[in-house]
């Protein structure tokens, strides 16, 4: 899978995180912040083979701005 990078949020400072690439697949890569807290997760249905992340708003807004 080839990634292309996006944006990262305006908070990362010198890291690139959170961050959005698109794939050559016609999808999204979302790089976040893990999800722990076990109420928040308690929400969800998440099977073992895949995790949660949360991204800053700016960083998602941009699929609509550009995609």
């Amino acid at each position: 899978m080839k990634l292309t990078f996006i944006r990262k949020t305006v908070f990362s400072g010198e890291t690139n995180c959170p961050s959005l690439y698109r794939t050559d697949r016609d999808t999204f890569v979302v790089q976040g912040w893990r999800v722990l807290d076990p109420e928040t997760l308690a929400q969800l249905d998440i099977p073992a083979h895949e995790t949660v992340v949360e991204v800053p708003v700016d960083v998602l807004a941009e699929i609509t701005a550009r995609h």
